[in-house]
C-alpha cells in the first residue's frame, strides 16, 4: 500500500474513531463506517447539497475517490472485527412496556401485540386475532403476462399503486417486484358475493359494512407479490415465486391465450411447487360475449394437465372492478399454509433499501432496512440477527471472502403497521443498525436473515439433482413449433434462483447415470439449504428462459 493510501487510511481511522457517535454503523452500533454519503463525512458526497468547508479539493470530490475509500473502510477496519468482538458490543434488548405502548399508540384500532401471545410457539396460528390484526399471513403472487392486469388487480383490492418507481410510472410497466398488504372480509348479512370486501393493511379488524351496516368479519389478511411480465424480466419473477404460497395468474380476454410468459410463468410456479393456482380472466369490459366464451374455452384447454387444470376461472375487469367480490371470494377460502413457527427463524431478503433522503443530518440518519418474508420461525424486536452473506469481496488471489453482518433489530414493520414480533407468511420490513449504504438500491437482495449461527452454509458451489423441460415454453409459437431444450453442457453458464437470489453458475461437473447431476459453481456464493428447490435458467437471444429445476443434493465448498 503506497504512501498516499496509508494517509487516507489514518485520516478515516483518525476521524470515525474519534468523531462519531452514531448508532447507524456497519452492524457494530456506534461506529459510523459510510464515507461520501452524508454531509459530515471528511470526503463530501458531490450530490450532497450541504457542503464540508473543511475538505472542498475537486480531488475528494470524485467518485472514484469516494468508492476507494468505502473499500478501504471495508477491507481494512470492518473485515478486521470478528463475529466475537460484534456479538460482545450488541446484544438482545426487547423494548420494555413504556416503549410498547409508544410503539402502538398511533394504530389503536388494531389488536395490541405481547411477547406472551408467542411464548408457545406451538399454539398460534396464521388466524391467530392478534397476529392477522397487524400482519398478512399469506404471500399471493400475480402472474402472467406482461400488461395483462395483474398491477391494477392489485390496485382494486388493495387500493395500492405498487408500480413506485421512476422507470415503471415512465412506462407504465412492471420492472420490479412489487408489494401491497389488504384485509379480506365477510358481512354476515350482505348476500352472495356481495357479502366480501377488501381494505387496506391498516383497516379496523371490525368495521361496519358499507352497505347494511353491520360488523365485518376479518377472514384473510394477505400480501401480493406483484411480478413483472415481461420476458426479459424473467429472473425476477422467479425471485417473487420463492416466497408465494399460492397465485392468481391473470390472462387478457382481449388476447389470445396462451401468450409466452403465461405459458413461462405457469410452469414456474409449478417447477415451484405451488399447488393454489387461481385463474383471472381480466378485460372482459373489452370484448363481446362470444369472444370472452372463445377466449374462456382457450383457458380451459390451456391449463388442462397442469395444476391449474381444476382452477376456477373469474371473469373481471380490474379497471372497473367488475367481480372483484369473487377474486376475494377465492381468495378467502385458499387453504391456510403450513407454518413453522418454533424452527430458528429463516427471513428471505427480496428488497432493502436507505430509508433517509438526501441532505439528512448525521445524527437523525436512521439505519438499512430490508424487506422480505419469513420462511419459519419468529423474529421480535430488539434481536440480534445474521445476515448471510453480508459483505461480498475478493482477496489477492480472486477468491470470494465474506463477512456476515450483525445487527440489532430496531424496528418491525408491514405497510404502516408496527409489530412486535412477525411470524411467516406476508411481506415484512426489518429496521437494522447496519450502514444504510450497504441496504441502498436493492445491495442485499437474495440475502437470508436469522438468529447468529442457525443459518444455512454458504456455498462456492452446489450440486443439484436436475429436472430439463422438454422444450422452452415462454417464446412466441412455442406451441405450433417448440424449441428442444438441449441438455447441460460442461463449462456452460446457467442462471440459478436459490432462495430469492440469482446467480450466474458455471457448470463444472456433469455425472449420474442420466446426466442429470450436476454441480454448479455460484458467482458470487449463496446460502442453500439441502433439499432447496432450486430454477434454472438459460440464456436465448437477449433473455433469460426457464429451462428445468432441481433439488440441492449437496453444497460444494463452504466459505
Amino acid at each position: 500500500m503506497n504512501y498516499k493510501l496509508k494517509l487516507y487510511t489514518l485520516i478515516i481511522y483518525y476521524y470515525y474513531f474519534n468523531s462519531l457517535n452514531g448508532d447507524w454503523g456497519l452492524g457494530i452500533g456506534d461506529w459510523g463506517l459510510g464515507i461520501g454519503d452524508w454531509a459530515q463525512s471528511p470526503i463530501p458526497n458531490p450530490q450532497s447539497p450541504i457542503p464540508n468547508p473543511q475538505f472542498h479539493s475537486k480531488k475528494y470530490q470524485t467518485n472514484k475517490i469516494i468508492k476507494l475509500f468505502k473499500k478501504i473502510i471495508i477491507k481494512y477496519i470492518y473485515l478486521k472485527m470478528t463475529e466475537k468482538d460484534i456479538l460482545e458490543k450488541e446484544k438482545t434488548i426487547l423494548p420494555s412496556d413504556e416503549e410498547v405502548q409508544k410503539l402502538f399508540s398511533k394504530s389503536k384500532n388494531l389488536a395490541i401485540q405481547s411477547f406472551s401471545t408467542i411464548s408457545d410457539p406451538s399454539k398460534i396460528t396464521p388466524l391467530t386475532p392478534e397476529i392477522m390484526s397487524r400482519q398478512a399471513t399469506m404471500n399471493i403472487g400475480t402472474i402472467g403476462h406482461v400488461a395483462h392486469g395483474k398491477t391494477t388487480l392489485v390496485r382494486a383490492i388493495s387500493g395500492i399503486q405498487t408500480t413506485k418507481h421512476k422507470i415503471e410510472k415512465e412506462r407504465n410497466i412492471t420492472y420490479y417486484l412489487g408489494y401491497a398488504n389488504a384485509k379480506l372480509y365477510k358481512c354476515p348479512k350482505c348476500p352472495d358475493l356481495d357479502a366480501y370486501k377488501a381494505y387496506g393493511s391498516g383497516m379496523e379488524d371490525s368495521p361496519k359494512c358499507e352497505t347494511c351496516g353491520e360488523k365485518l368479519e376479518l377472514l384473510r389478511h394477505i400480501s401480493f407479490v406483484d411480478c413483472p411480465g415481461h420476458d426479459i424480466l424473467m429472473a425476477t419473477m422467479l425471485n417473487g415465486a420463492s416466497v408465494m404460497d399460492a397465485a392468481l395468474l391473470l390472462i387478457a380476454a382481449n388476447m389470445e391465450c396462451p401468450q409466452p410468459q403465461t405459458r413461462e410463468h405457469l410452469a414456474a410456479v409449478e417447477n415451484m411447487d405451488l399447488e393454489n393456482i387461481i385463474i383471472v380472466q381480466n378485460k372482459i369490459d373489452l370484448i363481446k360475449e362470444d369472444a370472452a366464451k372463445e377466449n374462456y374455452n382457450q383457458i380451459k384447454a390451456f391449463a388442462k394437465g397442469t395444476k391449474a387444470a381444476k382452477s376456477p376461472i373469474i371473469p373481471i375487469s380490474a379497471q372497473y372492478k367488475y367481480n372483484i367480490e369473487a377474486v376475494i371470494y377465492y381468495l378467502c377460502n385458499l387453504p391456510i399454509p403450513k407454518r413453522d413457527f418454533v424452527s430458528p427463524p429463516r427471513f428471505i431478503v427480496i428488497r432493502s433499501f436507505d430509508i433517509n433522503k438526501p441532505g439528512t443530518e448525521a445524527e437523525n440518519l436512521q439505519g438499512g432496512v430490508v424487506g422480505g418474508t419469513l420462511v419459519r420461525g419468529i423474529i421480535r424486536l430488539g434481536e440480534i440477527v445474521e445476515i448471510k452473506p453480508g459483505i461480498i469481496s475478493k482477496n489477492e488471489e480472486g477468491k470470494y471472502i465474506v463477512q456476515n453482518l450483525y445487527s440489532r433489530i430496531v424496528s418491525l414493520k408491514t405497510e404502516t403497521n408496527d409489530l412486535l414480533y412477525a411470524v411467516p407468511g406476508g411481506l415484512i420490513g426489518v429496521g437494522l443498525k447496519v450502514d444504510p449504504f450497504l441496504t441502498s438500491k436493492s445491495k442485499l437482495n437474495g440475502r437470508i436473515l436469522g438468529h447468529p449461527g442457525k443459518l444455512p452454509d454458504i456455498y462456492a458451489s452446489i450440486v443439484v439433482k436436475t429436472h430439463l423441460m422438454s422444450r422452452y415454453v415462454g417464446t412466441k409459437g412455442a406451441d405450433k413449433n417448440s424449441s428442444h431444450v438441449g441438455e447441460i453442457k460442461f463449462k456452460e453458464v446457467l442462471l440459478i434462483n436459490v432462495g430469492s437470489t440469482s446467480i450466474a453458475s458455471e457448470v463444472v461437473d456433469i455425472s449420474g447415470e442420466n446426466r442429470d447431476v450436476v454441480k454448479f459453481r455460484l458467482s458470487p456464493p449463496a446460502c442453500a439449504e439441502i433439499g432447496e428447490t432450486v430454477a434454472f435458467s438459460r440464456k436465448l437471444g437477449h433473455s433469460w428462459r426457464l429451462i428445468g429445476w432441481g433439488k440441492v443434493l449437496e453444497g460444494g465448498e463452504t466459505i
